[in-house]
C-alpha cells in the first residue's frame, strides 16, 4: 500500500481525497460488509458493525470541522488518527471487509502524525490490514493462521516503511522546491524594487546630469566670454582712448585700425564660443605658432618686450589641450598688461614627454597670493579661471609671486597627441 503525504506543494486531487476519501472507504466497508455478512460466521456481530460504523461517521464529520485548523502532529491530529486506527481495527474484527477502511491510515498518516509517531502508526494499519488478509482477527487456532497473519504483517510493515520513507523524501524535495520558490519571489521582489530605486536614481541622474550640463555650459561660456570679448573690448577701449589722446593723425589712424581689428577678432571669437569652437589662432596655426602670434601682438598692444621660447620635441597636441594652453596663456598677459606694469614678459612651452607646461613670468610689481580678494582666488575668471580650466583637462596651474618681485604662471597639462 503506498503511504502518501500532505505536503507543501501536493495536488489539488490529493488535497480532494484527504478531504472526502474516508468517507467513500467507509462506505464501500460497509456496503462490502453487508453483502458478505450472511456467508461470515458470528453473524451476531451485525449490531456491533453498526455502532462502530456510526461512530466512525461521527468521528469523521468532527474531523471535517477541524481539520482546516490542525497541522500534523497537532493534538486534534493525533486524537483522529487514533480513534480512526482504533474503529478502524475493532470493525476489522467484526468483519474483514471494513479493512478497506483502514487503507485509509497508509494514506493520510503523514498529514496527521509527527516523524517520531509516523512508524508506529504504520504499524497498527500493517496490523489491522493483515489481520483482515489472513481472515480476520483473531487469527484462528491453527498455526498455519498464525504464520500466515505474521507473513502479511511483515510484508505490510516493510512496504509501509518503505513507501514512507518515499514520501519523506518526497516531501524534503518538495519543501525544498517551495524554499527555493520562496527565495525566487523574495528575489524577484528585490530586484523589482531595485528596479525601481535605479529607474528613481536614473531619472534623478538625468536631472542632475542636465543642471550640471547647463551650469558647465554657463561656466564655460562665461569663461570665453572673459577670455575674448572682454579683452577684446579692453583692448579696443585702450587703442580708442590712445586715438583720441593722440595729435599725430597717423598715429590716431594706427590706433583706430588695431582697435576695429581687435572688434572683428573679439566678434569671430564670439562667434565660435557660442558654437563652442576652438580659438580661431588655432585654426590654422598649431600651439607653438599661436602663441609665437599671441606675444607679437600683445606685445605691440601693451608696449612691454615679450618673447616665447620652446623646448623639447613639438608634439601635435589633442586640440581641448592646446585650446586650454592658449587660453590660459591670454588671460596670464591680459592680467600683466591690467595689474603688473611689467617691462619684460618671458614665456616659454615645454614639452617634457608625458606632459607639457607653459610658463608666463614677468617683472612687474607682483603681489602676496594669500591677499587675493576672495573671487579672484576662488571662482572668478581670472586666476581662478585658469586653474579651473587645467583642471577640466587633468592639469594644474601654480602661481609664484610677491610684491615687488613679478609673477610666474606655470600651467601643466598631460601630454595627449591629437588624434
Amino acid at each position: 500500500m503506498t503511504t502518501v503525504s500532505r505536503m507543501p506543494g501536493t495536488d489539488e486531487r490529493w488535497e480532494q481525497f484527504h478531504r472526502w476519501g474516508p468517507y467513500f472507504l467507509l462506505a464501500v466497508s460497509c456496503a462490502l460488509a453487508v453483502v458478505s455478512a450472511p456467508f461470515l460466521p458470528a453473524p451476531g456481530h451485525g449490531h456491533r458493525a453498526v455502532g462502530l460504523g456510526a461512530a466512525a461517521l461521527v468521528l469523521q464529520l468532527w474531523w471535517h470541522r477541524r481539520r482546516r485548523t490542525a497541522a500534523a502532529g497537532t493534538p486534534p491530529a493525533l486524537v483522529y488518527y487514533a480513534a480512526r486506527t482504533a474503529l478502524a481495527f475493532a470493525l476489522t474484527w467484526v468483519n474483514p471487509f471494513y479493512s478497506v477502511f483502514a487503507l485509509m491510515g497508509y494514506f493520510d498518516i503523514g498529514a496527521l502524525l509527527p516523524p517520531r509517531l509516523m512508524k508506529a502508526g504504520l504499524i497498527l494499519t500493517a496490523v489491522t490490514m493483515a489481520g483482515a488478509q489472513s481472515g480476520g482477527l483473531p487469527p484462528g487456532p491453527d498455526a498455519v493462521n498464525w504464520i500466515l497473519f505474521g507473513g502479511l504483517f511483515l510484508l505490510h510493515c516493510a512496504l509501509g516503511l518503505l513507501f514512507s520513507h518515499l514520501a519523506q523524501r518526497d516531501a524534503e524535495r518538495a519543501a525544498a522546491k517551495a524554499a527555493a520558490i520562496a527565495e525566487l519571489e523574495r528575489t524577484n521582489a528585490r530586484l523589482e524594487q531595485a528596479l525601481q530605486e535605479n529607474a528613481g536614481l536614473h531619472a534623478q541622474l538625468l536631472v542632475q546630469a542636465r543642471e550640471a550640463g547647463i551650469a558647465d555650459e554657463r561656466r564655460r561660456l562665461a569663461a570665453e566670454i572673459h577670455d575674448t570679448i572682454a579683452q577684446g573690448l579692453t583692448g579696443i577701449i585702450t587703442q580708442l582712448q590712445a586715438a583720441t589722446d593722440t595729435h599725430d593723425p597717423h598715429r590716431a589712424r594706427s590706433h583706430v585700425e588695431r582697435a576695429a581689428a581687435l572688434a572683428r577678432r573679439s566678434l569671430g571669437e564670439a562667434r565660435r564660443s557660442v558654437q563652442d569652437l576652438g580659438p580661431g589662432d588655432l585654426e590654422h596655426d598649431a600651439l607653438p605658432e599661436a602663441l609665437e602670434k599671441l606675444v607679437r601682438n600683445w606685445s605691440a598692444q601693451a608696449g612691454a618686450r615679450a618673447g616665447l621660447t620652446v623646448t623639447g620635441t613639438v608634439e601635435p597636441l589633442h586640440d581641448e589641450l592646446e585650446a586650454t594652453l592658449l587660453r590660459i596663456a591670454q588671460e596670464a598677459l591680459a592680467n600683466v598688461d591690467r595689474h603688473a606694469a611689467a617691462t619684460r614678459v618671458g614665456v616659454t612651452l615645454s614639452y617634457m614627454g608625458d606632459e607639457v607646461s607653459l610658463d608666463i613670468r614677468d617683472d612687474g610689481r607682483g603681489f602676496d597670493p594669500l591677499a587675493l580678494p576672495p573671487r579672484s582666488a576662488t571662482g572668478g575668471f581670472g586666476l581662478g579661471g585658469m586653474r579651473a580650466r587645467a583642471e577640466r583637462v587633468a592639469g594644474t596651474v601654480d602661481i609664484e609671486s610677491e610684491p615687488g618681485a613679478g609673477t610666474a604662471v606655470s600651467a601643466r597639462v598631460p601630454l595627449v597627441r591629437h588624434g
